[in-house]
């Protein structure tokens, strides 16, 4: 129903990341292959940090004639863009929304799975990241033999990660409880004698989104 409004915060995908590309499509589909893109803008800007702290609030608000905008904010820096979107402008007509939603049902469980699948990779590259971001934050004390069980592992599964981009939803789940089973119960170790000052970047690890939205959300370069 119209009008609507929704907002979702994203991230960046690397560390020092200076902008992100912000790009609409309409559709059924979960790929933007199989969408049709309605527009795009930049958001640049982002001050220097490490790949999953800047949130970047991205607004999409439909008014009542159906016209869509979508704007883009740093939380950090302020830093603002946006695109409008009116209904005479590269959107699909009453046909290709017929055909689109007939092929989102023809595909469904093969979208459902590839969702699954992006959902796992998320969660795993958001995790590692995560501890990656803890171990170089000057408040974190750790003992220097868990710091490099810590450091060699969160390594060894982000190369992993780099090389099995198309691996099955069990195995980034495995792997993603192979390196919790490991930091855990450090981190919990460090908390039970006193923990960092200001408590741990982006909160304990499992006990939810570190940055906004789902832990398993996009949180890429290009927010689609």
């Amino acid at each position: 129903t119209i009008p609507t409004k929704k907002e979702q915060v994203f991230s960046t995908y690397a560390d020092n990341q200076p902008g992100v590309l912000i790009q609409v499509y309409e559709g059924e589909r979960t790929r933007t292959r199989d969408n049709n893109l309605l527009g795009k803008f930049e958001l640049t800007g982002i001050p220097p940090a490490p790949r999953g702290v800047p949130q970047i609030s991205v607004s999409f608000d439909i008014d009542a004639n159906g016209i869509l905008s979508v704007s883009a904010e740093d939380k950090t820096s302020g830093i603002k863009n946006k695109i409008t979107i009116t209904n005479d402008k590269g959107r699909l007509s009453k046909d290709d929304i017929e055909r689109m939603v007939q092929e989102a049902e023809k595909y469904k469980a093969d979208d459902e799975a590839h969702q699954k699948r992006v959902e796992a990779k998320n969660s795993l590259e958001n995790y590692c990241y995560n501890m990656r971001n803890t171990l170089r934050d000057d408040k974190v004390k750790l003992d220097a033999g868990d710091k490099a069980q810590m450091e060699k592992a969160i390594e060894e599964a982000i190369h992993w990660l780099e090389g099995n981009q198309l691996a099955e939803v069990e195995e980034f789940e495995a792997k993603q409880r192979e390196l919790e089973g490991l930091c855990n119960p450090i981190i919990a170790k460090m908390y039970s004698a006193g923990g960092p000052a200001g408590g741990m970047p982006g909160g304990f690890p499992g006990s939810g989104p570190a940055h906004g939205g789902s832990s398993a959300g996009p949180k890429v370069e290009e927010v689609d």
